[in-house]
């Protein structure tokens, strides 16, 4: 164990494997060359370019699949999936175990793998982990180590080698024969595919699993042909009805409300909305109500933005349609409204975490963003944050594009002063998942706190008579209302790690002493 430059104690080997600890927000400077799949010929592929295979388990068994080994699924269906399942099952009926499933992110309903990790053929999760999976690995169940990284964190592991994917499973809504993919038609369609692009990039074997099989070329293509080695056809893929969730929705929270409104008012009264400015918003009922707002100042001003960068939902449509923006950069659908625009506007575009965040590339849309406004679990009074873990220490949240959006110009915090009684400003985060020089606004329903670090903010609130308070004031106002919250203590064992931006390990994962 070493202390990391954020004063975290963290392992340095784990499950055999080394971690390097956490030196500093903007990443360490990489060294070598990008990781290469191995080197295929057309000799092993049908002249025809008829890739399909009959049946997921006859894919693995010709990718060789056996014990140990890593697969890969991706998360555009977020509760909807229905394909990790039958990975897993097709996996079981060949008699394979202890396999690293490394998914892009992991929901509830995925609790249905659960019995697949009491039985030996999951040994570990590399994802966001939530829901009963969360408890799951929580509770100490899991044989190996959980891995948290972000989005742009996950594509870099896999370009730079940390991660080495040997079977990935790709499901596509709309893909021909070649293996050629999109996720824009068919009975099953969610949008972009850009999460699984560096599992097809880099996975040593790519199968991609369908339930629309059209004729070739299938257009535009998502993922290409020529990264694919099978293709099989299922009977259901996902259910895209369950791309929204309860975390998709406008909140109808009056303190929620509150704190959209106070967020879109800050980013207006500082002059970060401005012609030509570009925000991201996440995918919670109060970021997507501080996108609604914010538009209402856009258009009381006849402000346009010069872009927005999706998750795609139906409030940044009706803005693209308006022509509150020329564009919308999107990785991931979070409602219909946002498929059905992916695929009949040129101008709501597809991205993956390559474009967006990888931070081991020639650049990013990232920091390109003016402002991005996102939640969190909890934040301490150094502007500290945690997202995946609640103070109880139990891991229910997975980072996503967290981290990455951080490096926006002006990255907001919008949460509750309390959550069941439980203040969110704290004197030390549970989990840290970000250092407070990443944290640049926390709002709140009873107000909004600036990063003294960031003076030309306070400058610029100061000027159009917006209020402000502190993170001190904050807290004593909640801990008022709610008490001074308990620290549970936590067990000196890890049970999983969570990664910056570059891969160096910023906090460990460790249980509650109350847990099993």
């Amino acid at each position: 164990m070493i202390r990391n430059a954020a004063g975290r104690l963290v392992p340095t080997e784990l499950d055999g494997r080394t971690w390097r600890p956490f030196e500093d927000v903007l990443g360490i400077r990489p060294e070598g060359r990008m990781h290469g799949r191995p080197i295929a010929t057309n000799r092993d592929y049908p002249r025809n370019g008829d890739k399909r295979t009959r049946t997921l388990a006859e894919a693995l068994r010709r990718a060789g699949l056996r014990d140990g080994m890593r697969v890969s699924t991706h998360h555009h269906f977020r509760d909807g999936d229905l394909t990790a399942e039958q990975l897993f099952e097709a996996a079981e009926s060949l008699g394979v175990r202890d396999l690293t499933w490394f998914p892009s992110a992991v929901f509830p309903s995925h609790a249905r793998l659960i019995p697949y990790l009491e039985r030996g053929v999951i040994r570990s999760i590399e994802g966001s982990l939530n829901g009963p999976l969360g408890d799951y690995a929580t509770q100490g169940k899991m044989r190996g180590p959980s891995v948290l990284r972000s989005h742009g964190g996950r594509y870099r592991a896999l370009q730079d080698g940390d991660v080495r994917v040997d079977i990935a499973v790709i499901a596509a809504p709309c893909a021909d024969a070649f293996g050629n993919a999109n996720g824009l038609s068919g009975p099953a369609a969610c949008g972009p595919l850009g999460f699984a692009a560096g599992d097809a990039q880099y996975a040593d074997h790519v199968v991609v699993a369908t339930d629309h099989l059209v004729p070739f070329p299938c257009l535009p293509w998502h993922i290409q042909g020529n990264w694919v080695d099978q293709v099989v056809v299922l009977d259901r893929i996902g259910d895209p009805a369950k791309i929204v969730s309860g975390t998709t929705r406008v909140t109808r929270s009056p303190d929620r409300l509150r704190i959209a409104e106070l967020a879109a008012k800050f980013v207006a009264v500082t002059g970060i909305m401005r012609p030509g400015f570009s925000f991201q918003a996440g995918a919670g009922g109060t970021s997507l109500a501080f996108v609604a707002y914010l538009a209402d100042h856009m258009r009381a001003s006849g402000v346009t933005a010069g872009f927005v960068r999706g998750g795609g939902t139906e409030v940044l449509v009706g803005m693209l349609q308006e022509g509150l923006t020329p564009c919308i950069l999107d990785g991931q659908c979070f409602d219909l409204a946002a498929v059905r625009s992916m695929a009949t506007d040129p101008r709501h575009v597809a991205t993956s975490p390559f474009t967006s965040y990888n931070h081991h590339g020639r650049g990013n849309f990232a920091s390109m963003v003016d402002v991005a406004v996102l939640g969190a679990t909890e934040v301490d009074l150094e502007f500290n944050a945690n997202v995946v873990t609640h103070s109880d220490g139990r891991l229910q949240h997975g980072i996503g594009g967290w981290q990455d959006a951080l490096f926006a110009g002006c990255s907001i915090l919008a949460v509750p002063s309390f959550r069941n009684r439980l203040p969110v400003v704290r004197d030390r985060v549970t989990t840290l998942c970000a250092p407070g020089q990443m944290v640049d606004v926390v709002v709140t329903e009873r107000g909004v706190a600036v990063n003294p670090h960031r003076t030309d903010l306070i400058e610029s609130a100061s000027d159009a008579g917006f209020p402000l308070t502190t993170l001190a004031e904050l807290q004593e106002e909640a801990e008022a209302l709610c008490g001074k919250p308990d620290v549970p203590p936590l067990r000196e064992d890890v049970f999983g790690l969570v990664t910056w931006v570059d891969g160096t390990v910023i906090d460990a994962l460790r249980r509650p002493e109350t847990s099993p």
